[in-house]
């Protein structure tokens, strides 16, 4: 392919860019949980300015009960019970919605004592499994090769306090230096005059400062590092002190230089990605993508390149698009997953999820945006599916609460009022009462037996008491006596059944029967229970008309998705084998000796 004048535009530091990790969210902050630092990442993440940041207590960003969790976490931390803590938690962004951060929390032994908490953004690890973003893939190689500590200067003193992996970052075998005049004396010659200059050009309105420069280290060797700081002034305006961290970026920059020598090896990183990769320049035209790119929208790169983003966007979507980045543009920010949908080259719809930085030169001025897109189509048709099912859930529970409290009011109730008047009666008539007191009897055995049935549509007591085989036959006896139908009932069971085991085959038992008697159209209905090959069997079968399983499946019951649901909560299978006309088979198996998630069988049942 031809350059073009824009793509001249690629050279080495393009792909530099582009494989440049991700930074990762740090706060700095006291025994009391209060933040003294935050860098520009965290700030990111949850959407908050660095003031408005410092300003909240830690607990204030996570919902109460993840909040209970890290706090429980800080405080053995501050009593000195542990040095250090992992948590995954929630944090509430700014404008109301949630991202998943996993914390890493540590115990700096300096005076003052400090805390330092590194937060990871795990959210898309939350939502869905499989390859890992290239942020979180360059955050591992940064965690696993990086050194870090943190530090206070004193101004009056020169005096710098240092907590942290200060011997790895510094390598001092000895002592490291104690004021920032010995650290100097260190610093490459070469960046000497940015490391002063990074203190006097600090103001009360800038006093946030970044930079990298070389350490000319005891053993000779040369050791890239990073500072972040933050000053604060007196009321003059003069620093008085300033507080922040530095890292080992050594790695990191041998990685850029490397980069920076080969513009074609990276130029593969970015075509290869798993994931989707694209770099659009200020006015929306595609620059360069990835083969990942386009597959999802069935183009080839020579089609895509010079259209512009608008050009494969749904309609609907662009605005609400096109101004995020007029706002990445105006401001120099980036923005992270956010969805639109595009349009594939067949016409169809590609729901997509995007990342998108944008790259200034050295002097400020936007180059290009770039772009990471993930394909969640898949993904947005399992939610919707899912929704699906759980309106269907409810519904179904609505209607059997309907259908229960219509046979308690319209059936029990009614004859408790008829049987009511008829004592009444008896009240004004005694001498009836020998004569009437065998049928007020049976009527209230049977208004006492229908109850009872009703009850045990709900939770057999049986199966609690009497075990899980004697509860199963019990019901199937009074099913079979309340719908008139034979219900040829064996067992062959041994081991006594767990309860969670039981309350399974249970509810399916009775989704079975109840179907088998609405739909079948037979009055005979055979339920066998056996144990073989460490395992349980429950298979009901009728002869009946039988029906389409995909047909009922996408239909307005959810009583085989309920079945299958119950099966897979104790790591068994369910079969079912039938045709119109040809009867109905329902094969049950759930191991005895795997492990089971009784709490969620609990709930479901």
């Amino acid at each position: 392919m031809a350059d073009t004048p824009q793509a001249s535009t690629f050279d080495a530091q393009v792909f530099h860019e582009v494989f440049k990790a991700s930074p990762i969210g740090i706060a700095v902050e006291n025994l009391e949980g209060q933040p003294l630092f935050v860098n520009a990442a965290f700030c990111s993440m949850l959407g908050f300015s660095e003031a408005e940041l410092k300003s909240k207590h830690c607990v204030e960003f996570s919902p109460a009960e993840d909040a209970a969790k890290d706090w429980a976490l800080f405080e053995q931390l501050r009593a000195g019970s542990i040095d250090h803590y992992h948590l995954d938690k929630r944090y509430f962004r700014r404008d109301g919605s949630q991202v998943w951060g996993r914390i890493s929390v540590s115990l700096m032994n300096c005076n003052p004592a400090l805390v330092v908490a590194m937060v990871e953004d795990i959210t898309e690890r939350k939502l869905m499994e499989g390859a890992l973003r290239d942020s979180d893939q360059r955050f591992q190689l940064a965690t696993q090769a990086g050194k870090m500590y943190a530090f206070e200067w004193d101004v009056a003193t020169d005096k710098v306090l240092r907590c942290g992996d200060v011997a790895g970052v510094l390598g001092s075998s000895g002592e490291a230096p104690s004021t920032r005049q010995e650290l100097w004396a260190r610093i490459h010659p070469d960046d000497r005059e940015q490391f002063t200059a990074s203190v006097a050009e600090r103001t009360p309105e800038n006093p946030d400062v970044q930079i990298s420069y070389r350490l000319l280290r005891p053993d000779g060797s040369v050791m890239w590092l990073e500072k972040t700081a933050h000053a604060f002034f007196d009321e003059q305006g003069r620093v008085v002190r300033m507080l922040g961290m530095v890292t080992d970026v050594t790695e990191r920059k041998r990685a850029e230089e490397t980069l920076r020598q080969s513009e074609e090896k990276f130029r593969s990183v970015f075509r290869d990605a798993g994931v989707g990769m694209v770099i659009v320049s200020p006015d929306g035209h595609f620059l360069a993508v990835n083969g990942r790119f386009c597959e999802y929208l069935g183009y080839s790169e020579e089609e895509l390149l010079g259209r512009s983003i608008q050009s494969v966007t749904v309609a609907e979507d662009w605005p609400g698009f096109s101004q995020k980045l007029s706002k990445a543009l105006g401001e120099g920010r980036s923005f992270q997953r956010l969805e639109k949908r595009c349009l594939h080259k067949s016409g169809s719809i590609v729901h997509t999820e995007s990342t998108v930085s944008l790259v200034s030169d050295s002097s400020g001025s936007p180059q290009y945006f770039v772009g990471e897109v993930v394909d969640v189509t898949k993904r947005r048709e399992a939610d919707e599916a899912l929704a699906s099912v759980n309106r269907r859930l409810i519904e179904a529970q609505e209607q059997e609460r309907t259908r229960i409290g219509r046979e308690l009011h319209d059936d029990v109730n009614q004859r408790l009022a008829l049987l009511s008047i008829a004592l009444e009666g008896l009240e004004d008539d005694p001498s009836a009462v020998p004569n009437r007191l065998s049928q007020l009897r049976q009527e209230i055995d049977e208004i006492s037996s229908d109850v009872e049935a009703l009850s045990h549509e709900l939770h057999s007591s049986k199966l609690e008491y009497l075990g899980v085989i004697a509860g199963i036959r019990s019901w199937c006896n009074e099913f079979s006596e309340r719908q008139k139908i034979e219900i040829e009932f064996s067992s062959e069971v041994a081991t006594v059944l767990p309860f969670e085991v039981g309350v399974c085959l249970f509810r399916i038992l009775q989704e079975a029967l109840h179907n088998a008697n609405k739909h079948s159209g037979v009055k005979h209905l055979e339920v066998q229970v056996t144990e073989q090959s460490n395992q349980v069997q429950l298979i009901v079968r009728d002869s009946g008309r039988g029906f389409d399983v995909e047909t009922a499946m996408k239909g307005k019951g959810v009583g085989l998705i309920s079945m299958r649901e119950r099966v897979r909560l104790v790591n068994g299978t369910i079969a079912i084998e039938t045709k119109p006309m040809g009867g109905t088979t329902i094969d049950v198996r759930v191991p005895l000796a795997s492990e089971r998630h009784s709490e969620q069988v609990a709930e479901a049942s």
